[in-house]
């Protein structure tokens, strides 16, 4: 596979109209002509996951996030890097947080939810998935296995006394008042996402919603994990590697 059928794979898999809506929010942080025999996934373009891509001989890395502007000097070094070693690098970021298998979606399918109502959207700000278990379970249940998903401790604010049975996903920077309004209005007894801050613990308490917090990186690997499994039953040719990041968000 080359670049060019990398590309087009990735129009049939998202859509030109989901791409063309928010069509700032992905792209190339550096190409290469070389022939993609391996790809390398994770949640981060960082300087970390870019020497785990040379370690295991990575031809193209696709992650959800680009190197963050704000995190000064580090898109640069990442730049320098890359060329240096020789390798591509595709991040996508809003349209795979929105497209019906994204980061939600499959955060949703690790955590055994078995009926999806709504898929993630975007209308004015980013709206939760909503998906419903045909068996209840006991929140320390969910806590539980989230964490296994996970691999690291979570954060879990238990505020009401009935059993899991719907629950609202936003993951990444999901602590919005607004996303968990939404869950609220569609009678979700938990809310998971992967960031938290005072307004989303008050707000929880304040409506009787449970909340569980993991990490930004760890709850969106599955919704890249998603995309690349999907790049290779278009590409069968093609070699996926998962790219090892620090968990080191959720102490």
């Amino acid at each position: 596979m080359n670049i060019t059928q990398f590309e087009q794979y990735i129009s049939i898999l998202f859509g030109e109209e989901l791409l063309t809506q928010i069509e700032h929010e992905y792209g190339f942080t550096n190409k290469t002509d070389d022939e993609i025999r391996k790809i390398g996934y994770a949640t981060n373009l960082s300087l970390e996951t870019i020497e785990e891509a040379k370690k295991h001989d990575v031809d193209l890395m696709v992650t959800h996030h680009d190197a963050w502007d704000f995190i000064y000097g580090l898109k640069e070094a990442c730049i320098e890097k890359l060329k240096e070693y020789d390798i591509s690098h595709f991040w996508i970021h809003a349209p795979l947080d929105y497209v019906e298998f994204g980061t939600c979606t499959s955060l949703m399918n690790v955590l055994g939810v078995d009926n999806i109502i709504k898929y993630s959207v975007y209308q004015n700000n980013s709206l939760p998935g909503i998906g419903e278990y045909n068996k209840e379970l006991s929140f320390h249940e969910l806590v539980e296995k989230m964490s296994e998903k996970l691999k690291e401790p979570i954060r879990a604010w238990q505020y009401n006394d009935k059993a899991v049975k719907k629950i609202g996903v936003l993951t990444g920077a999901g602590n919005s008042s607004d996303a968990m309004k939404m869950a609220v209005e569609e009678g979700c007894d938990t809310y998971i996402t992967g960031e938290v801050n005072l307004y989303t613990i008050q707000y929880a308490q304040f409506v009787g919603i449970n909340l569980l917090v993991g990490s930004h990186t760890f709850t969106e690997i599955f919704g890249v994990e998603s995309l690349a499994y999907k790049l290779k039953a278009l590409e069968p040719s093609i070699t996926l590697t998962l790219l090892p990041e620090t968990h080191f968000e959720v102490m």
